[in-house]
């Protein structure tokens, strides 16, 4: 679905209200929206001004984490959320670094920006399955899922794989979940030097 479209259900506008605010006839949103004709760009601004959103979101086919972020901008515009205070939360990304993230004081804001950050791994997730078509490790994902399904809160997994990002240095030395964290860590690599790993 193109963004146009969407957009104006979310916001729930009728294109006659949108083509009233651009001063244009109905006709040509219907057009934009079947995609018979591309959104001239002199009303890009305009659109972006009117829902306070990206103007690049109008033009471009939405993945599900784009129709979470609409959804979330469309909230904040409704509700006129107060940031509580940040967070420290890790990301990995371009950049593994901890960021600040806002905490606010309407749940259905903090709760859209979970389902972003759950989106946005499963989508990290389904690309690292497909990065090749006979995938050597397929069987090391199938253990990854069933552990996440059977034991995604059991402490030694979490320490297992935060090992696992230290020595594979996708975690930089100083992210560590505590001191017993440390000492875990120690144990495995020993472990792992001893197998020659």
């Amino acid at each position: 679905m193109f963004g146009l479209e969407y957009i104006l259900s979310v916001y729930n506008m009728q294109h006659v209200e949108l083509a009233e605010k651009l001063g244009i006839k109905k006709q040509n949103i219907n057009l934009w929206i079947k995609g018979k004709q591309n959104i001239p760009k002199k009303y890009l601004p305009i659109l972006e001004e009117i829902f306070g959103l990206n103007q690049d979101y109008f033009v471009t086919e939405l993945t599900e984490i784009d129709k979470l972020e609409i959804q979330k901008e469309k909230l904040k515009r409704d509700l006129n959320p107060v940031i509580k205070k940040h967070e420290m939360q890790f990301m990995i990304g371009e950049i593994n670094d901890l960021v600040e993230v806002p905490v606010y004081d309407r749940e259905e804001i903090n709760t859209l920006e979970r389902q972003i950050e759950k989106a946005k791994l499963v989508s990290r997730f389904k690309s690292a399955i497909e990065i090749v078509d006979a995938h050597p490790y397929i069987d090391t994902f199938k253990l990854m899922v069933e552990l996440l399904e059977k034991a995604q809160h059991e402490g030694m997994l979490h320490k297992t794989i935060e090992a696992l990002a230290h020595y594979l240095e996708v975690l930089p030395d100083w992210v560590s979940s505590g001191p017993e964290q440390e000492e875990f860590e120690s144990a495995i690599f020993e472990v792992f030097d001893d197998h020659n790993y």
